[in-house]
């Protein structure tokens, strides 16, 4: 079993996706000097190139990346060699326009972008597979090469009519026989029966709403399909180069894949991150992705891009303003990351994203963009040593499913406002905010490691996991759980009593009676807090704690927040303030603190093995109290109790 250790080697990655073909091959010597004066240490190949390295069906131009790849090796450069299969070449799709997608309306998706392929073609998956077969059996075995990068950003949908067969095959497999299929998607409902497998389609376009549990199915289906490709391309490299890593980059908090499932398949987990520099919550939200990557790789994992600058797809595009990049990468660094990467080396002079920043943008390397890559590409190599391989170990594990996020996400819902992703990223928020550092985790996974458990949402649940979630309970630990959770199996039926029958029994709930959404602008008033989104018409067993009770209206009087022993209830979502304070309070009495008291709200500190990580978010400069004496690894001076911070500032301390 390779990993990213097998790459890092007591170093952090740094680098990017590099795309000389897009340059005179003049350049590569001036891109190489800058290379290395920026301490660039890994760079990708390959992610765009299927029309170069085939112009032509069946022919092969490998020259270019031949002297490409001994360039890199020669001036020391890894590198991570990409399958081009993200973007095929016009001529597959003139040739064969099977392998282009199709939407729900049946309208053909033409090249001429990227992703412009079927994942459930066969003509498509035969010449990716070809294409991969001669990469690595020609590179395999290459002295650059550090890891393979499968594909780009899998994120491609078909409706098509091979994704139709597929998609019966992919039920079979699930359920075995056609009744299984009917009682999974309650096809008794608007004489929705099938009576041959041949009459069942991708959810298509319908003139009123879609069967949920085949909408389910389908989002499940597609994930699978998308890394069934992954893994065909995968397992060719690996027979070539069985010692070489193998990646494939994830998009954050994507709703298209189940990244619990798809990371027990890769060898290095990575993920792109592109937070809104003019986001007041910008760091937040890279936290979360942080947080759920690492808890993925179960260890450390790869930023395989960010940007150095703006991106290009935003309705107003802005630059980051001096620090940001670097106070973001370390951040990365501090909760995991043990390759700090960036779409891509040279910004684009051409093509649809020539605004999109590069390492070495526009201004060349007299501009802001790149001295500032310079710098952190010397800090990184700086802490390196320190910080390649270590651990971080946190007490509370919030818990997320694609699964129940796919059921809970379905047209006929109560609440449209009711966002799957808001909601986590709400409780997230409001942990992060509390100085209170978090892994993610599956229902389904042994939670025993953590003293606090958070579910803000898990519409659909398994009975393994409430049985767990339960003997987590039993073992002593703590458990929140926001509203709407538990209220359907995996197959998208309502639990009777609107939630597990268990887990009423396990917060004190003797009946559910009514859900209550709340409109825009609504609010519904509690003791110590107001709750927004979402409300619940909830009676209490005689064994609960009702910890705050609805003021006025229909639910005067209700639990809107319930206990019952170390099992705790949320039935709305309260407002930022109230929510923070209530899972602060529920964190301390579990025994979980801060990593260091009294922080400045704009003020991070995250411990990384025996590191201690201390992030200043805001622009104005802040003193920490910081107990002890510490070495700053960043500055290379030393500290006594307390820190200074300019803006954007980090420090890297060890005792």
């Amino acid at each position: 079993m390779t990993g990213l250790g097998d790459v890092t080697r007591g170093r952090i990655l740094f680098g990017g996706d590099y795309n000389p073909e897009q340059w005179p091959e003049e350049m590569w010597a001036e891109d190489v000097r800058l290379m290395k004066d920026a301490g660039v240490n890994s760079v990708t190949l390959g992610v765009f190139s299927w029309a170069r390295l085939e112009p032509r069906p069946g022919a092969r131009e490998f020259g270019w990346l031949d002297r490409l790849m001994n360039l890199m090796h020669g001036n020391g450069i890894g590198v991570v060699l990409a399958t081009p299969t993200s973007s095929p070449p016009p001529w597959l799709g003139r040739l064969h326009p099977q392998t282009l997608p199709r939407d729900e309306d049946g309208r053909t998706e033409w090249w001429g972008g990227r992703q412009h392929f079927s994942h459930s073609s066969a003509a498509y998956r035969r010449h990716a597979a070809a294409i991969t077969e001669d990469l690595a059996a020609r590179y395999g075995g290459h002295p650059a090469l550090t890891m393979w990068h499968i594909n780009n950003e899998y994120c491609t949908y078909d409706w098509g009519d091979e994704a139709a067969v597929r998609f019966r095959h992919w039920l079979r497999n699930r359920y075995g026989t056609l009744d299984a299929v009917n009682s999974a998607w309650g096809t008794a409902f608007w004489s929705q029966g099938y009576g041959e497998w041949d009459e069942i389609l991708p959810p298509r376009r319908a003139h009123y709403l879609k069967n949920p549990g085949q909408v389910l199915d389908f989002k499940r289906f597609t994930s699978d399909m998308l890394l069934e490709c992954y893994a065909a391309e995968r397992d060719i490299v690996r027979r070539h180069s069985p010692h070489t890593p193998v990646t494939t980059n994830f998009m954050p908090l994507w709703a298209g894949q189940d990244a619990w499932r798809w990371a027990e398949e890769e060898d290095v987990v990575s993920v792109d991150l592109y937070p809104d520099p003019r986001d007041p919550f910008g760091a937040q939200h890279g936290a979360l992705v942080q947080d759920m990557t690492r808890s993925q790789a179960r260890g450390p994992w790869m930023l395989m891009e960010q940007a150095a600058g703006p991106v290009n797809w935003r309705g107003v595009n802005h630059p980051k303003p001096r620090g940001l990049n670097r106070l973001w990468s370390l951040q990365a660094v501090a909760r995991g990351a043990d390759a700090v990467c960036y779409f891509q080396w040279r910004q684009s002079r051409q093509g649809a994203e020539k605004f999109h920043s590069g390492m070495v943008g526009h201004a060349g390397p007299e501009g802001r963009t790149f001295q500032e890559v310079e710098r952190l590409g010397a800090e990184l190599a700086a802490i390196g040593g320190a910080v390649a391989g270590t651990h971080s170990r946190n007490g509370i594990a919030i818990l997320h499913d694609w699964h129940s996020w796919w059921a809970g996400a379905h047209e006929g819902r109560l609440s449209t406002r009711v966002d799957y992703s808001q909601v986590l990223t709400s409780w997230h928020r409001a942990l992060w905010q509390g100085h209170l550092t978090t892994d993610f985790a599956h229902p389904e996974h042994d939670l025993s490691p953590y003293a606090l458990v958070v579910a803000p949402q898990l519409y659909a649940l398994t009975d393994a996991a409430i049985d767990n979630l339960l003997a987590y309970v039993r073992g002593g630990g703590t458990l929140v759980c926001g509203f709407l959770t538990g209220v359907a199996d995996e197959d998208d039926r309502v639990r009777p009593g609107g939630m597990d029958a268990r887990l009423r029994e396990l917060f004190g709930i003797r009946t559910l009676h009514e859900w209550w959404p709340l409109e825009t602008g609504e609010s519904a008033e509690a003791d110590g807090l107001r709750g927004t989104l979402w409300s619940e018409e909830i009676e209490a067993a005689g064994n609960a704690s009702v910890e705050a009770r609805y003021k006025g209206g229909e639910l005067d009087g209700l639990p809107a927040v319930l206990r019952r022993g170390r099992a705790w209830y949320v039935s709305t979502l309260p407002e930022p303030h109230a929510l923070r304070g209530l899972l602060a309070r529920i964190a301390s009495d579990a025994g979980v603190r801060p990593v260091l008291d009294g922080l400045p709200d704009q003020v991070e500190a995250v411990r990384r093995g025996d590191l201690l990580f201390v992030l200043n978010h805001g622009r104005e400069s802040v003193t920490v109290h910081v107990p002890g004496t510490h070495r700053d690894l960043l500055a290379g001076a030393t500290v006594e109790d307390e820190l200074t911070l300019g803006r954007y500032g980090v420090a890297v301390l060890r005792a």
